[in-house]
């Protein structure tokens, strides 16, 4: 008697809390974003950015579409840290291909300084598992630095 009384206050008791919501999943916060995943719209970003200027001046394509393939390579291994699928079209760039060819590289340097420094951010922040990819990618960046003067 004392079981079914107390099964049935217990019962009785959860009904109102599923009613105003304190039991409902429904209501969860959407989690927060990777931390990584500014880092994946940069590369892609900067992906654009070389890829548009190598067809803007076809005398950079030899220098610009490996750095190009190269932020698209680091996007792709981000997506999986992350867990999103890595989109299939091409990121628009931040900002309009110069004209002169000088001015478009010096402009893709400057790119590339920010996005070093980001990622380097993002190294420093990173947990161990991730901090190796981290790095290899901000060494490309410096690399791409370089490339470009």
């Amino acid at each position: 008697m004392l079981r079914a009384g107390a099964l049935l206050a217990l019962g009785g008791a959860a009904a109102p809390l599923t009613g105003c919501g304190l039991l409902d999943r429904g209501d969860e916060p959407a989690p927060e974003p990777d931390p990584l995943t500014p880092l994946l719209d940069e590369s892609l970003r900067l992906a654009a950015g070389h890829r548009d200027a190598a067809a803007a001046h076809p005398t950079l394509a030899a220098l610009l579409t490996p750095i190009a393939e190269a932020h698209r390579a680091h996007a792709a291994e981000l997506a999986r840290l992350v867990g999103v699928p890595l989109p299939s079209g091409s990121a628009p760039a931040t900002t309009a291909t110069p004209g002169d060819p000088a001015a478009a590289r010096a402009a893709l340097r400057e790119s590339e300084r920010a996005g070093r420094e980001a990622a380097t951010s993002a190294c420093a922040a990173a947990p161990a598992e991730r901090a190796a990819l981290l790095a290899s990618i901000v060494a490309a960046r410096a690399t791409h630095v370089e490339a470009l003067k």
